[in-house]
């Protein structure tokens, strides 16, 4: 027989005697390794802790990741007390202006009636004149704030800070809210249809939450040159001043492949891997090319398949038996 085929067969004669041996170490209970791939009784699987979920299909829609600033809205806040002041003054003004309205009228009827002197008329209609001007000059004066703040904040953002009420910036003042600004690179474009975006401040995808669409801004970052919109984020993550990545899907159809959770990549010479499980004591090591960073871990688009055993757990322990079978005894 030849020397070389006995040798393999002690050798895994070998390993399956330290299958049965419950006192011995989990490393002991392999079977054999060959380059890629690891075998691996259901027992010593059991032991190890070994866990592997069978891929669904997922969608994902491809996405770009950019910058922004989370706002300080005082600014915005000032100029609501400047148009609110402006409107108590345009009251004010408005009152007068009727007053002066009504005695101008009621002089020029004594007047024609000959109960008054034409002097008289002529103060009256005077106040009229100057109390008409203070109204269009507090009317200007508004239009003023109202026009700063569209050039500045956009038509949602003035309507919700000029309205009376103002309930839309409470959240923003209590803090549980942060106004963002988000400034898309110059050859990229938010399509009609994103009302919502992923943000964070660190950069981590994962931990990214929800910012929603508020209106388009008119002015942009000096920087990035880019198209720049307002977002509103969850203030308990985001806090102002904070720059935060954004992470914005991209126009097109979207993308079918698999998620598969962080704990399943693994790295190994510079190169992402996963162990998919090929049969019932087999465990196949697989490169992974492409791969983008989801909440639940990561989306691949390509290299597994939906039906296939991914491991989950276990997958550095595989790593490690597969590079420790390649090293040759010393008897060899």
């Amino acid at each position: 027989m030849n020397v070389h085929l006995i040798v393999g067969f002690f050798i895994l004669g070998v390993s399956l005697a330290y299958a049965d041996d419950d006192d011995k170490p989990v490393t002991q209970l392999l079977g054999f390794t060959r380059t890629g791939t690891v075998f691996l009784d259901a027992k010593a699987q059991l032991l190890s802790g070994l866990q592997t979920i069978i891929l669904t299909p997922v969608s994902l829609r491809a996405e770009f990741s950019t910058y922004g600033l989370a706002v300080n809205i005082q600014p915005l806040i000032e100029l609501r007390r400047r148009y609110l002041l402006a409107l108590t003054e345009q009251g004010g003004a408005l009152g007068r202006f009727k007053q002066a309205e009504q005695n101008s009228k009621r002089q020029l009827d004594l007047y024609r009636e000959g109960a008054a002197s034409k002097r008289n008329l002529q103060v009256q209609q005077a106040q009229w004149q100057t109390d008409k001007a203070l109204l269009d000059a507090s009317g200007v004066q508004g239009k003023a704030i109202v026009d700063e703040a569209l050039l500045n904040w956009g038509r949602k953002l003035t309507e919700w800070a000029l309205s009376t009420d103002a309930d839309q910036l409470q959240a923003f003042l209590s803090g549980s809210k942060t106004l963002l600004q988000i400034t898309l690179p110059v050859n990229k474009r938010l399509a009609n249809t994103i009302k919502s975006i992923q943000v964070e401040a660190s950069g981590n995808r994962s931990a990214a939450i929800n910012a929603e669409l508020i209106s388009a801004a008119l002015h942009t970052d000096n920087l990035a040159q880019g198209e720049s919109y307002f977002f509103q984020a969850d203030g308990s993550h985001i806090r102002t001043g904070m720059r935060v990545v954004a992470w914005i899907p991209e126009q097109g159809e979207n993308r079918i492949g698999v998620n598969i959770p962080e704990s399943a990549l693994i790295w190994y010479l510079d190169q992402a891997f996963v162990y998919i499980k090929t049969a019932d004591e087999q465990f196949h090591r697989r490169r992974i090319e492409q791969f983008s960073a989801t909440v639940d871990g990561y989306f691949v688009g390509n290299s597994i398949k939906p039906g296939e055993f991914l491991v989950t757990a276990g997958a550095q322990m595989l790593l490690s038996e597969e590079l420790k079978g390649q090293i040759p005894n010393e008897g060899d």
